[in-house]
């Protein structure tokens, strides 16, 4: 039986390795047919994907009416090992509740003036060139060598341009609209795939303990109870940085969105609701989020009136610091334990690979890796006994091996 399981592990370690070749050998040197037929399973998939990620961003709130409305049934279920379908249905019921509850205010509240921003920007783009026009006037009129470089470029740069409209923007006209309809398109999928999403996370909500228990099956079918064991306690850590991080992080963003929205309200700020949804979006991105939010709003009130920009400057670094002192961590916590620029690292590299939502996900999924390779270290560290804290690395000496060490 020994002999056999051996055999087996020899077969799949083989059969991994040459799958890994071929893919590699393909995508490098081949026609790409597995990258097409992954980015086609991929996308076949991703009504599901969605599903999985709504419902997992939904599964606390059910839980939160399960326990806070049905305590005696749920402390009964526990034992049995199974909910009953009514009280999940029912917790499901207010969650979808809350939450479209949540989008109507949303719509009703927000989009509203928003429009009314959005028209009011519109009606006053020429107010806002001939202002930005006169400034430009003024700084070359008062400062003759800047005027001189500015014309110089513009003469240097002038035929350059002329050509480039000529020989490369008019002849890709027709790939741009080609581009266009494809990304209408693949606007319309993407709200497709949403929808069905929707209707996909309702039966993941409902399964979630199933869905649970199989993934538990399925690692302790794969690796040994020791082995096991880790990768368990990997997922929950996983779990628990992803899920702290990414549902604190969002209601974080939404609960700065609405205080600027009333501030700015308060303050009587031009464009207020416009303004919020720049801060309040971008506040999603971590570390650089209130700055990429901050800019664009400051300059927008900057067209109505300086002073007001300054004022409304001010507001915002007092805002970002109740974020950053009360509001965040009170939400976050300590969830990534990564350091500063651990986190400006994995924001870069992230938004490097995957735009915006790399910058988003890259902090969790950085510290995901940052604590598996602090616990190998670790792990290594106790067996040789040494200690494992960093503090006992910082005199300039390494530390002699030590008996004893809790392992």
């Amino acid at each position: 039986m020994r002999r056999e399981s051996n055999y087996f592990q020899i077969g799949l370690t083989a059969f991994a390795v040459v799958a890994a070749i071929l893919l590699f050998y393909d995508t490098l040197f081949g026609g790409k047919v597995l990258l097409l037929i992954a980015g086609q399973l991929l996308s076949a998939v991703s009504p599901i994907l969605y599903g999985a990620f709504i419902a997992y961003m939904l599964a606390p709130m059910v839980n939160f009416f399960e326990e806070q409305l049905f305590e005696t049934v749920i402390r009964k279920s526990r034992e049995s090992g199974r909910i009953p379908g009514g009280v999940r249905a029912l917790s499901m019921v207010l969650t979808w509740a809350v939450i479209f509850f949540f989008f109507y205010l949303l719509a009703s509240v927000l989009l509203p003036e928003l429009y009314k921003s959005v028209l009011q920007l519109v009606s006053n783009a020429d107010n806002y060139y001939r202002t930005i026009s006169g400034w430009v006037e003024h700084l070359l009129e008062t400062n003759p060598t800047v005027e001189e470089w500015v014309t110089t470029q513009m003469n240097t740069y002038f035929e350059d341009f002329t050509s480039w409209l000529t020989s490369g923007v008019l002849p890709k006209v027709q790939t741009v609209m080609t581009t266009v309809s494809g990304g209408v398109m693949s606007v319309l999928n993407f709200f497709k795939n949403i929808l069905v999403g929707l209707i996909v996370s309702v039966y993941f909500l409902s399964a979630k303990e199933h869905c649970a228990a199989y993934g538990r099956k399925l690692v302790s079918a794969l690796f040994s109870p020791e082995k096991g064991k880790w990768v368990l306690r990997g997922a929950q850590k996983s779990d628990s940085i992803f899920s702290g991080f990414v549902r604190g992080k969002l209601l974080d963003s939404i609960i700065i969105g609405i205080l600027c929205f009333v501030g700015c309200s308060i303050l009587k700020f031009p464009y207020t609701p416009l303004v919020s949804v720049f801060v309040g979006v971008t506040n999603i991105i971590p570390f650089f989020g209130p700055f990429l939010g901050a800019i664009p709003s400051t300059f927008l009130i900057l067209l109505v009136s300086p002073m007001k920009a300054l004022y409304f400057l001010i507001f915002v670094l007092a805002l970002q610091q109740l974020d950053g002192n009360v509001i965040g961590p009170k939400i976050l916590g300590d969830k990534t334990g990564l350091s500063s620029i651990w986190v400006i690292i994995a924001i870069l590299v992230g938004g490097s690979f995957f735009g915006i939502l790399g910058m988003f996900f890259g902090v969790p999924v950085c510290a995901c890796f940052y604590s598996l390779i602090n616990f190998l270290l670790d792990s290594r560290l106790r067996k040789k006994g040494m200690p494992a804290d960093v503090q006992s690395y910082r005199n300039g000496k390494t530390p002699a091996p030590e008996k004893n060490l809790p392992e």
